[in-house]
C-alpha cells in the first residue's frame, strides 16, 4: 500500500535527504523511512507542509503543476497590503518568467498557535507587518515571495499551510504523520475563475 507522509518542515531545512556540499539540515534529520521521496519542494527559508510518498504516480499528481493542485500559503509581509495590491495578486502578476495564474488572496489574522521562527524575522518599529493568505495552482521558483514583492510588499516569513486536502494543522515544526492516499474527486468553485478539480480524503477508504 502507498505511503503518504505529512511533514511540517522547519525554517532552514532542505527539502531533500542529502546535502554533501554544505552540510545543512535535511529531511534525513527528521524522517527515517525507506523509499520515501518529497512530492514537490519547499524553499530552505520557507516553513510548513511538505508531502512525501513512495508512490511515483501520487508524487506526480501532487507535484506536477499540470494537475493544478491548490497550495495554500501564509505570508507575513512588510507593510499592510491595500485592496489594489490584493486585486493584482488575484488577477495575476507579471514576473520575469511571465504572468502568474490568477490566485486567491486575502488579508488574514496572524495564525493561531503560531510557533516562533528561529531566527526571528527582522523587526522594524516604524514599519507594520500583515499576514496574507495566498492560494496558488502553479509552482514557480520562489513564486509567493516574488509575487508579494512585485506588488510592493516583500515577504518576511512564509508558511505553506495546505496542499490539496492536506494541512499541517496540529503539527509542530519538525514533526510528521501519515495520511490516507485514498481520494475521491469532484468539481467545485473555490474562489478562482471557473471550476477546478479538487481532491478530498474518502472516509470510507475508497476512491
Amino acid at each position: 500500500m502507498s505511503a503518504l507522509i505529512l511533514f511540517n518542515k522547519p525554517f532552514g531545512v532542505l527539502s531533500q535527504f542529502t546535502d554533501r556540499a554544505s552540510g545543512r539540515p535535511t529531511l534525513a534529520d527528521y524522517i527515517d523511512l525507506p523509499r520515501i521521496r518529497p512530492a514537490g519542494r519547499l524553499d530552505f527559508d520557507s516553513e510548513g507542509l511538505l508531502l512525501l510518498t513512495d508512490d511515483g504516480a501520487l508524487q506526480a499528481r501532487i507535484a506536477d503543476p499540470r494537475h493544478e493542485m491548490a497550495k495554500v500559503y501564509w505570508a507575513q509581509v512588510e507593510g499592510i497590503p491595500d485592496e489594489a495590491a490584493l486585486a493584482c495578486l488575484r488577477e495575476g502578476v507579471w514576473l520575469k518568467d511571465g504572468p502568474t495564474r490568477p490566485a486567491a488572496a486575502r488579508l488574514m489574522a496572524e495564525p493561531e498557535r503560531l510557533w516562533p521562527r528561529d531566527p526571528p524575522i527582522r523587526y522594524r518599529a516604524k514599519i507594520p507587518t500583515a499576514w496574507v493568505q495566498l492560494t496558488l495552482r502553479e509552482g514557480r521558483n520562489r513564486q509567493v515571495r516574488r509575487m508579494t514583492a512585485a506588488v510592493g510588499y516583500p515577504t518576511l516569513r512564509l508558511i505553506r499551510h495546505a496542499v490539496g486536502p492536506w494541512t499541517l494543522d496540529g503539527m509542530a515544526p519538525g514533526l510528521w504523520r501519515t495520511a490516507s492516499t485514498h481520494m475521491r474527486f469532484c468539481n467545485i468553485k473555490d474562489g478562482l475563475p471557473g471550476k477546478r478539480q479538487v481532491m478530498f480524503p474518502d472516509r470510507n477508504g475508497k476512491a
